[in-house]
């Protein structure tokens, strides 16, 4: 193949849903529309047009993975279930986002037929989840026991787990403390080196150069993703308020800003008390939404990373004590928290850790405690961004909420928020709204 084919090539993978292509160009347009369930998503480059001869786009393995395999710009830079349930249907299981070595639930799984694939990669299909290997941290202060793998993975140890975590955006960096989920890599350059090095499958003779790393960081650091129009409430990005992805990038930001999570986004206060009209009563509702997360108050208890920290148990608290980065809604420090998202699932391995003081937990994923080997790091993950949220479900770190009602309704119960329906519905209109 030509280097005009491949260049198409990837970029027919990147649009995610195959309804769209950049026709035989090396480039991606500064700004190009993608379609979502809610309205439409951009992403804004401080470099201008994004050009797909970056290595971020180019094959650097043995497999035919790109960074892009997982990082697509329709789904702000991660990938959507829907997205990989089309790309599945169009290749019969054959794009490169289908690897047996972490897009399978198990790495010796069965691919050798279209049944046999839709079976191994089911959690990829069904909540966009990658499978990593992560051994347990030497001098760790719990040992470990494989209580439960629906999969009988011989891959999956006691000594080495099996993880299954959503794709992070590789967008809006400069607003990420923490990469990764668990906190474990100290910077950009080595987190793309030692993805390439798991998920491309480079021969040891042929690992990515500096150079080709470089460019990798500088593009995704120039990377700012939001949504930009909505179905209803129109354009986000008018006189009136501040939505969309160029606003975003020029965002104030530094580690620490905002530490008591104080009126946290401040984009949609213009549209409040709007109605009278479909497009009047979205964009009412959006700002209605903005306004509850900002002040809705709820006794933040029991999570470990944050009550334990502050030393107070219950916090009185809003959605921005945790999601507290200006605009963003992520943390705007490295900050890592239990909320109880790591609880055993059906559909996942178990694990049960056993801890140095005689205490066990059990856990899908032990998170920062595989980087720490300590026990109260047990079920710890960031707090992620929450721009772009409508393009990139199913959410949480192992894609258990398929809808942004199921995430408000986890945290309702959670902290006992008792939130009405019309409250609930805003709330959604505010976070279709990032």
């Amino acid at each position: 193949m030509n280097h005009r084919g491949r260049v198409t090539a990837i970029s027919v993978l990147v649009i995610g849903s195959f309804t769209l292509a950049v026709a035989a160009s090396t480039f991606i347009k500064n700004l190009q529309p993608y379609k979502d369930p809610s309205g439409t998503l951009e992403t804004y480059s401080t470099q201008g047009s994004l050009d797909l001869t970056n290595p971020f786009f180019q094959s650097l393995g043995t497999n035919g993975r790109s960074c892009a395999s997982c990082h697509a710009p329709s789904d702000a830079w991660s990938v959507s279930a829907t997205h990989v349930q089309q790309r599945f249907q169009a290749t019969q299981g054959l794009d490169p986002i289908f690897r047996p070595i972490d897009g399978a639930n198990c790495p010796s799984a069965d691919v050798s037929t279209l049944d046999a694939r839709t079976a191994a990669y089911s959690l990829l299909l069904n909540k966009g989840l990658i499978r990593i290997s992560l051994p347990v941290p030497a001098g760790a202060e719990f040992t470990v026991d494989v209580t439960n793998d629906p999969y009988n993975c011989p891959e999956t140890t006691a000594s080495n787990l099996a993880l299954h975590r959503r794709p992070l955006p590789s967008t809006s960096l400069r607003f990420l403390p923490a990469i990764m989920w668990d906190g474990r890599e100290p910077d950009l350059t080595t987190q793309a080196r030692n993805a390439i090095s798991v998920h491309s499958e480079p021969t040891q003779q042929q690992p990515p150069t500096d150079a080709q790393l470089q460019q990798i960081v500088s593009f995704e650091s120039s990377l700012f993703t939001a949504q930009a129009k909505d179905n209803l409430a129109g354009s986000l990005s008018t006189k009136s308020v501040d939505g969309g992805p160029t606003v975003l990038s020029q965002q104030t930001f530094f580690d620490g800003i905002n530490p008591d999570g104080i009126n946290v986004f401040t984009i949609y206060s213009q549209w409040d008390g709007l109605a009278g009209s479909p497009k009047a009563d979205q964009q009412g509702s959006i700002a209605r939404g903005e306004l509850l997360f900002n002040t809705r108050a709820m006794r933040i208890s029991g999570v470990a990373g944050l009550n334990d920290v502050r030393g107070v148990d219950p916090i009185n608290g809003t959605c921005g004590t945790c999601h507290n980065a200006p605009n963003v809604g992520g943390s705007s420090s490295f900050a890592m928290m239990n909320i109880g998202t790591a609880a055993p699932r059906f559909d996942l391995p178990v694990y049960l850790l056993h801890c140095s003081d005689g205490t066990q937990r059990s856990t899908s994923d032990p998170g920062l405690a595989m980087v720490t080997g300590k026990c109260a790091d047990i079920g710890k993950f960031k707090v992620p961004s929450m721009r772009g949220l409508p393009a990139r479900a199913p959410y949480f770190h192992d894609g258990s909420a398929a809808t942004l009602r199921q995430v408000i309704d986890f945290y309702d119960q959670r902290f006992s928020m008792l939130l009405t329906e019309q409250e609930k519905a805003d709330l959604i209109a505010f976070m279709n709204s990032l």
